[in-house]
């Protein structure tokens, strides 16, 4: 396969032949072939798969994409309330930095998730311009697949923009009519929204109802609406947004979508699915088509994992799973008051004889979301504390669950002596987030009885969740229930965006949010003063006009000449 090491600076194009459905990802590289000997249906195909190949954050190999990893944990999670980075304290210190919002622009995670998604938009721009040669010189491609193609790449394109643009705001637009040159001094003194949109917009109108060839990673008409309705929500336009919402959401109903289903490797393909990235274990056992982007989430010590120990839920989430008497969250942090630390700063001895507190109301996803001590942690048995954690007083004594696949998966659907390392599929849009998008629409375009309706139909999806149980006995007090009202436009959109932190946690969403809805500066020095009574390092963190996005990557300013403009707060 010729390979193409294409940045923004240099502007070549990448040709690969992973896919988006696990029957196609594994491919094996067909030889070196000339620009000439693929501009025909076989060639721009293959191109196309190739731009789909990005999804997963990572251009060849199986170390290095964490920061670009779809589920976008480090940014939208560790740099939130959410979660800390965990492991140890020396352990990729590149990311201490980002998780207490002091990045500098030699940052290697900066660079990482630019050049990546910079790489996926060149594979998309090349699937366009070998495709307008095609149908100018060959025409090997039928008019109406002609357009389906663009279609597909032009949404990937929205995407890889996208999560760029939420990552850095400052970014230059490439595409398929940009040569190297020019992209070797494209400025980044442009809004390239607008662009994005323009790109989602084609895709509604022109992708296909049905996934094409069946292949569940594809691209289709509902996930375009899905993604442009989204790119609306972050403009605050909600009159755009919510009908591209009510018609992704149709008639299906949630409370029969089993919540644990999504994070299920045997059960993931469900009806749930708006977009994902699809991961798959290659033939040979090697894992460069995996979800290698979370693998460093793996649970640590004597688990039957063994590694990584990062991506570790925070105090505030664990606590934000409180319930009060009534089945209803707590939405003025009064889940604060007499935290639960599971068995966080006991003696040895307190330790040895430590026991759950099943009195405590929790939420159930809670148990789905998080590993704590005492509480059965998939099929691997019950969680026995410090010795899954790779450094208590540093992460924290909470581990994650959603990234991690079940023991008896391993054979299967995981790298060889590398369980760490496995073919679950990372959602990027799933119904419960266009639900609660929709929401959130409603709040701010004053219908709060239909915020209400949709915040519900996520609880009581939740009550259905079966209790952790040890020896017959229930771990918790766990208890769900939907609102009865909401009272006011204030307590609608706090209970939509606690419902958002409830079912989307360790999802990648939270960092983003927070900023959209312009509550990140409390939110986060609020946090760091709560989490720093427990874990001091985390205490003193200042939240900056320019924090709500990061540098400009050094490296591509340079390679720049000094076009791009580092971002302000950075210089």
């Amino acid at each position: 396969m010729k390979k193409y090491a294409l940045y923004i600076a240099t502007l070549c194009f990448g040709l690969s032949l992973s896919g988006c459905g696990k029957d196609f990802l594994n491919k094996n590289p067909q030889g070196a072939l000339s620009e000439e000997q693929v501009i025909n249906s076989e060639g721009v195909e293959a191109n196309l798969l190739g731009a789909y190949g990005l999804l997963n954050g990572n251009v060849s190999g199986t170390w290095g994409n964490s920061s670009s990893a779809p589920s976008q944990w480090l940014f939208g999670e560790v740099a939130s309330d959410n979660a800390h980075k965990g492991s140890e304290l020396a352990d990729d210190p590149s990311m201490n930095r980002i998780e207490m919002l002091i990045p500098n622009p030699a940052n290697v995670h900066l660079s990482q998730m630019w050049q990546a998604y910079y790489e996926g938009i060149a594979r998309c721009n090349r699937t366009i311009a070998l495709l307008r040669r095609d149908q100018g010189e060959e025409n090997t491609i039928s008019a109406a697949r002609a357009v389906e193609i663009e279609a597909e790449s032009r949404m990937l394109r929205a995407h890889y923009y996208f999560y760029l643009w939420r990552v850095f705001r400052n970014i230059p637009w490439v595409d398929e009519n940009t040569s190297p040159d020019e992209a070797r001094i494209i400025p980044n003194d442009a809004d390239v929204y607008p662009n994005i949109i323009a790109d989602a917009q084609f895709a509604v109108e022109n992708l296909p109802d049905a996934k094409i060839n069946g292949e569940m990673g594809r691209m289709d008409r509902t996930t375009a609406k899905a993604y442009l309705g989204k790119l609306y929500l972050y403009q605050a336009n909600y009159g755009l947004a919510l009908p591209l919402f009510k018609e992704v959401i149709g008639g299906k109903d949630i409370t029969g979508m089993p919540f644990q289903n999504n994070f299920n490797v045997d059960t993931e393909d469900g009806p749930e699915v708006v977009m994902a990235s699809k991961h798959a274990i290659n033939p040979d056992g090697s894992g460069d088509n995996a979800n290698v982007g979370d693998m460093l989430a793996g649970v640590h010590g004597t688990s039957p994992v063994g590694c990584c120990g990062f991506h570790q839920p925070s105090f505030d989430l664990v606590n934000a799973y409180k319930v009060d008497a009534s089945g209803l969250p707590y939405l003025n942090r009064e889940y604060r008051v007499d935290p639960y630390l599971s068995d966080f700063g006991q003696t040895d001895d307190e330790k040895a004889a430590y026991v759950v507190d099943t009195a405590i109301r929790f939420d159930p996803r809670l148990d789905y979301t998080v590993g704590r001590r005492g509480i059965p942690y998939l099929d691997y048995g019950v969680m026995p504390g410090d010795a899954w954690i790779r450094m208590v007083n540093w992460g924290g004594p909470f581990i994650g669950i959603k990234a991690m696949i079940n023991q008896s998966q391993f054979a299967s659907n995981a790298v060889p002596g590398l369980p760490y390392v496995t073919g679950l599929d990372v959602n990027i849009i799933r119904l419960a987030d266009v639900i609660l998008m929709a929401a959130e629409c409603e709040v701010e375009l004053g219908n709060l009885n239909g915020a209400m309706a949709y915040v519900n139909a996520i609880r009581l999806r939740a009550a259905t969740l079966p209790p952790k149980q040890v020896n017959g006995v229930t771990m918790a007090t766990y208890v769900v229930q939907p609102y009865a009202s909401f009272p006011d436009a204030t307590y609608a959109r706090n209970a939509v965006r606690m419902e958002r932190r409830l079912e989307l946690a360790m999802e990648g969403h939270r960092f983003y949010d927070l900023v959209r809805w312009g509550i990140v500066k409390e939110t986060i020095e609020s946090y760091s003063a709560f989490e720093s009574q427990y874990l001091p390092v985390y205490g003193g963190v200042v939240f900056l006009p320019h924090s709500a996005y990061f540098p400009i990557p050094q490296i591509e300013i340079d390679r720049s000449a000094g076009t791009l403009i580092q971002n302000d707060g950075y210089r």
